[in-house]
């Protein structure tokens, strides 16, 4: 509960009309969910206007409204004027909530892949050494053993703030959160105090949104500014960085270290902090060695692929600043299972590899692939596809990479959202087309229906062999240009294996 005046007074007010006393007891800019004490929030949104729905927030009990626009309501109804409601919305809403992350350790996990990775071997190493653990990122979120679901990488800023808040009433000592680009620019996580960021890497994706790549490093380094701001309200901070990527530099620039000391991990170059060497690698596993302070450890994991040891790496780091030790560290990532949807084994007792894996971009295609052919010794049968609405300039690449690093390819349906399924294919073919130049022998196909393009390519399949499909991991749904449909490529991979049968 929280009184209006108290609340209107963490943003800039142009004009205020009604009683300052009013009693406050929830926070919203979703007017579904307003009930009576609220406080509604009007967003102007790229296709819904918040202000259309203040008289129904009313209506529904809302004791007060924020707005930037002319609103009708009754006089009980107090209303304050801002310049922008979003920002406004930003400023309230985690004072609201009692500024939860404070009383939390805060890991934040940024970067275009391995954020989810990361993140749950991160809270799987706090976890083992007997902390509470939150998560919040692509798959759910989770108190403890409770999961909850989420609608965005990272929720929009009220919708985290009562997560976070939730956490601390169930005694959370530790969030272990991915932090998107988008939330860093749309100021979705503003007001939380971080204590660890962690920077895995960065490629081509969401240019729809940034434009340029350097803007999109920009927008992932707004991570390390906020966790070595001055004036926080905790101390112990951490920035740990992959030195390997070619954006390292923009995280590194991002860092004062006056604040947050700056550490690196990475297997490329010897002078990181945490630096990794000696990998091998099965189908199910990797083992490497990793050098910190002049101490060299034996690591194991269940995780297969170069890609992952990175992930490990960076959460590793992430404990080491939260007081666990390295030896329990390595202890702990021993028996850590895989995230859902990422680099999933599918095992129906064939006599072939099939695998499920979120990868989605260029460089999570290229890794996934690079992974494949480090462990089978026969071919790579890619299944992949693009998701409509989205940075059309991957496309190609993603084509250009599948032709180049599989044997076979399936080019299909991805989310095809507003756009024609078979555009996106043909976006996709030049890229597969451009490699077929230079190799003739180049074999591909096009299947629009990815449940059908999944059943050839588990039928093209010998012993040895390994599939990969590519692009939804752990989603159970398509969505189409009407509609959002079930789809779950696991299902379809275990029906598609016992059809073979």
């Amino acid at each position: 509960m929280k009184i209006l005046r108290d609340l209107i007074e963490k943003t800039h007010c142009l004009k205020i009309q009604g009683d300052l006393n009013t009693a406050v007891s929830d926070i919203t800019a979703d007017s579904r969910e307003v009930k009576k004490g609220s406080l509604f929030i009007c967003l102007c949104g790229a296709h819904v206007n918040g202000h259309d729905f203040a008289a129904k927030a009313a209506a529904q009990g809302a004791v007060a409204i924020v707005a930037q626009e002319p609103i009708d309501v009754p006089d009980e109804i107090a209303v304050v004027y801002v310049e922008d409601t979003r920002e406004a919305m930003e400023d309230m809403a985690p004072f609201f909530f009692d500024y939860p992350s404070r009383k939390m350790r805060m890991i934040a996990l940024t970067g275009t892949n391995g954020k989810t990775t990361t993140t749950h071997i991160a809270a799987h190493i706090l976890h083992k050494a007997g902390n509470k653990v939150g998560v919040i990122g692509t798959i759910h979120a989770l108190i403890g053993d409770k999961e909850i679901p989420t609608h965005n990488t990272t929720p929009v800023v009220i919708d985290l703030q009562r997560l976070l808040s939730m956490m601390v009433d169930e005694h959370v000592t530790h969030v272990c959160m991915e932090v998107s680009s988008h939330s860093l620019v749309l100021g979705r996580v503003k007001g939380c105090e971080f204590d660890d960021a962690v920077f895995t890497n960065l490629t081509e994706d969401h240019l729809d949104f940034h434009k340029t790549m350097e803007n999109y490093a920009k927008a992932k380094a707004m991570l390390f500014e906020m966790v070595s701001s001055e004036n926080q309200h905790k101390t112990g901070k951490s920035a740990w960085i992959n030195i390997d990527d070619p954006y390292a530099h923009t995280m590194i620039e991002a860092v004062n270290t006056e604040v947050c000391p700056l550490h690196t991990y990475g297997m490329n170059d010897s002078s990181a902090e945490l630096y990794a060497y000696d990998s091998k690698f099965t189908g199910k596993s990797s083992r490497f060695k990793v050098r910190y302070h002049e101490n060299d450890y034996e690591v194991e994991t269940r995780l297969a692929g170069r890609f992952n040891i990175y992930n490990t790496l960076g959460a590793i780091g992430a404990a080491l600043n939260e007081g666990i030790s390295m030896d329990d560290a390595i202890e702990a990532v021993k028996d850590f299972q895989s995230v859902p949807g990422r680099f999933e084994l599918i095992d129906e007792g064939q006599s072939f590899a099939v695998v499920v894996d979120y990868a989605h971009t260029p460089d999570g295609l290229e890794k996934i692939l690079g992974t494949a052919r480090e462990i089978t010794e026969g071919k790579i049968i890619a299944v992949f596809g693009c998701g409509g609405d989205r940075d059309r300039m991957k496309r190609p690449i993603m084509g250009s990479i599948a032709a180049e690093h599989a044997d076979i390819s399936i080019v299909t349906s991805d989310n095809p959202r507003t756009e024609d399924p078979e555009k996106i294919i043909e976006d996709v073919v030049v890229g597969v087309e451009k490699v077929k130049k230079n190799k003739p022998d180049l074999y591909y196909e096009v299947i629009a229906d990815r449940r059908q393009a999944i059943k050839r390519a588990v039928s093209l399949a010998k012993d040895d062999d390994i599939v990969i499909i590519a692009g939804k991991g752990h989603e159970d749904y398509q969505i189409l240009k009407d509609r959002t449909i079930h789809f779950d490529d696991r299902e379809e991979a275990r029906n598609a294996l016992k059809e073979v049968k």
